[in-house]
């Protein structure tokens, strides 16, 4: 059933009113549980195998294999979510997530050698449930064409963030204060607890897309170029987050004081959550592409001056500018996604935007560890550095890309089938000054 909900766009979109959404409540706190588990993977992986093996470079090779792992699988989960439903496919994996993760701790805590670590964490990172984008598909679907969306993007950057300040303090506290294994357990619970809550809101979740009328393919999100482009930057954060999270850690042991590596990273994670709230009240005259360009810029010089840091107090005002400056990057790239991608394929684009920052931030664990082990802290820390650059020099030369199409076009989110747009159609319009009107928008 659909219900008109008049959305007045002259004021400026909030947190209160897009909370007071229909349904929202029901699938924005059980969604927060199931994801806090996210925040505890890496570090919880990191942490164990470093112990039971004595090297950052082999525990970075078991969390990058995780890694990559959840990123190649995370586009094939999100398309199953597009067609079966989200419940359908969360509940198989979550299971699935808990039995790999308790195989992995097994295996370390027995001293299995690192390619049997490896091995073990193709599963557990394969099977990492994407409830990131699935929260984010049913945003999408509630306030399809509404300026509420930007807000949107912003409150699940910010409850994105508060899971790396809470997971990682949480994680390490765990494993330095209860057992080396205590983090990665922890994990699987609550993955398995909350991801079964949120499996259980079914009144929220969108509509499975399992076929297109008369007979037409289902067009890949990765078949959008403006997707291709974004994947790219969100390869650039995840750089970020992996190089930040080993060369924490070797940094905070380095000094003599372990468990630093909490209290740094949630500095870090805590300059991310205080611009992602800032960004989502904030009524902004300039149009997306031209944010997510400059947010970047910021965050690339912020990124390459980490290396320079050679204090506690020093590196945790970097890390603070650097989060800073990745909510607005992060949230203005999955806010572009509702007008370059169709909504029967929302779901497979937000997974591929979470498992490019996976595979970055595999990739950089992997780098950053082995330079660590050779080198010290600060030329981990080079990673995060040359992510950025790589990423924004591709966004540059791209950034034609990421204009949004004509709307000659629209979905029909409830049949899953395109429709040619009448020229008075009432969907919400936002101009390139990023201001829009006051429409009725439709809610299913």
């Amino acid at each position: 059933m659909t219900s008109a909900v008049t959305t007045d766009t002259s004021a400026r979109p909030g947190y209160g009113q897009l909370l007071r959404t229909p349904g929202a409540i029901g699938f924005v706190l059980p969604g927060f549980a199931a994801r806090l588990p996210f925040g505890m993977l890496t570090i919880s992986i990191l942490l164990l195998v470093q112990h039971t093996t004595g090297s950052y470079g082999s525990a970075g090779i078991v969390a990058a294999v995780t890694g990559v792992s959840m990123a190649l699988s995370a586009p094939v989960m999100g398309k199953l979510t597009d067609r079966r439903g989200q419940s359908a496919v969360l509940v198989p994996v979550v299971l699935m997530h808990s039995a790999a993760v308790s195989t992995l701790v097994a295996l370390a805590l027995l001293g299995a050698p690192v390619w049997a670590l490896a091995l073990a964490a193709v599963p557990a990172g394969a099977s990492v449930p994407q409830v990131g984008p699935m929260v984010r598909a049913r945003w999408a679907a509630r306030l399809e064409g509404s300026p509420l969306l930007p807000t949107a993007a912003a409150f699940e950057s910010v409850t994105d963030e508060f899971t790396f300040v809470v997971g990682p303090v949480l994680a390490t506290a765990l494993c330095t204060g209860v057992h080396p294994a205590a983090g990665l357990i922890t994990e699987a619970v609550l993955t398995l607890a909350g991801g079964l809550v949120f499996a259980a809101q079914r009144a929220t979740q969108p509509k499975p897309h399992a076929a297109l009328a008369g007979g037409e393919k289902h067009a890949s999100a990765l078949s959008f170029p403006g997707l291709r482009v974004l994947i790219v930057a969100f390869l650039g954060i995840g750089a970020v987050f992996g190089g930040m999270q080993v060369s924490l850690a070797a940094f905070s042991n380095e000094i003599g004081n372990p468990g630093a590596n909490g209290l740094l990273y949630g500095v870090f994670a805590a300059g991310n959550m205080t611009a992602g709230i800032a960004c989502g009240a904030i009524a902004w005259k300039i149009g997306p592409r031209r944010r997510l360009l400059l947010g970047y810029a910021g965050l690339t010089v912020a990124a390459s001056v980490l290396w320079t840091a050679h204090s506690m107090v020093l590196l945790g005002a970097l890390g603070l500018v650097v989060g800073l400056c990745i909510a607005p990057a992060l949230i203005t790239g999955y806010t572009m996604i509702e007008s370059l991608i169709p909504a029967n394929a929302r779901t497979e684009a937000f997974t591929w935007l979470t498992g490019a920052v996976a595979f970055g931030q595999a990739t950089a664990v992997t780098l950053a560890g082995r330079l660590t082990d050779a080198h010290g802290s600060s030329y981990g820390f080079l990673v995060p550095m040359a992510g950025t650059v790589l990423a924004l020099a591709t966004l540059l030369a791209l950034r034609s890309s990421l204009a949004p199409k004509a709307p000659s076009r629209i979905i029909n989110s409830s049949a899953g089938s395109p429709a040619t747009a009448a020229p008075e159609a009432p969907a919400a319009r936002v101009n390139e000054r990023g201001v829009g009107h006051r429409v009725p928008v439709t809610v299913d």
